[in-house]
């Protein structure tokens, strides 16, 4: 499938930026969605563009995700040099001098109370499952039936409501918590910060991808994968369609448009 000319002509002007950054959310945009999210792995042309891009000069890779820092390594194995964002903006990885997150004593207490709501839950509600993340929990209802998602997710939100100071956000078919006040929108403007860029693209498919979607700025590409209300300037079907945008990206930028 040939890329609308629009998106193709925003593309060649990104690729001629003195930095980039390549922002990328990981679950249903470089790899397709899954039932179990531990089975969750790129596409292996997405795969090897996005290595393409982290090898060449002045081009910076970052993956920004609702997972875990150590579940994203393990499912989406990214170049050495890729930055991260984990747990929504909670967990930062730009390199080896980072520090890792810390919780406060009063954190540490609040997410042992959001856990234990989220497992009366699971408990209480046939095939939904429970994640837990150094920051927070999540609950995940992809694998139970519709009316059983509704149940367990109004439950939970009801519950989790008494608990001050956590941060409660929708996804596609789960409810995430988070005793850290971050999103993606924070994230990617560590982003920005930490590799110097000039201008950035970034994609997303999810509800919570579009804290980051308002953050861009002039010059810089957002992309939404799939269908919903959206900020990004573009739009296409798939993660199987966005590979086609990555792999013109790395055409672009290696072929000198960036001047």
């Amino acid at each position: 499938m040939a890329l609308e000319a629009d998106l193709r002509a925003a593309l060649k002007a990104l690729a001629r930026t003195p930095h980039l950054l390549v922002a990328l959310d990981f679950d249903g945009t470089l790899a397709p969605l899954v039932e179990r999210a531990e089975d969750a792995r790129p596409l292996p042309a997405s795969e090897a563009a996005l290595r393409a891009l982290a090898g060449l000069p002045d081009t910076t890779t970052a993956l920004i995700s609702g997972r875990a820092l150590d579940s994203l390594r393990a499912v989406a194995n990214p170049p050495e040099v890729t930055m991260m964002i984990g747990s929504h903006g909670a967990e930062t990885w730009t390199g080896p001098d980072g520090d890792p997150l810390a919780l406060t004593p009063a954190q540490v207490d609040l997410r042992a109370r959001a856990i234990e709501v989220v497992e009366r839950i699971v408990a209480a509600h046939p095939g939904t499952r429970i994640e837990f993340k150094p920051a927070g929990v999540v609950l995940h209802t992809r694998t139970a039936d519709d009316d059983v998602a509704r149940s367990a997710v109004a439950a939970a939100r009801t519950e989790l409501a008494q608990l001050d100071g956590l941060s409660v956000t929708d996804g596609k078919r789960v409810l995430e918590t988070s005793v850290v006040k971050a999103d993606k929108g924070q994230g990617l403007a560590v982003l920005r910060g930490a590799s110097g860029a000039t201008a950035v693209l970034f994609a997303g498919d999810d509800v919570t991808d579009e804290h980051a979607q308002r953050t861009l700025e002039p010059g810089d590409i957002g992309i939404r994968i799939g269908p919903g209300e959206t900020a990004a300037a573009f739009t296409v079907a798939t993660p199987e369609a966005f590979t086609e945008v990555l792999e013109e990206l790395v055409s672009l930028r290696t072929s000198g448009a960036r001047g």
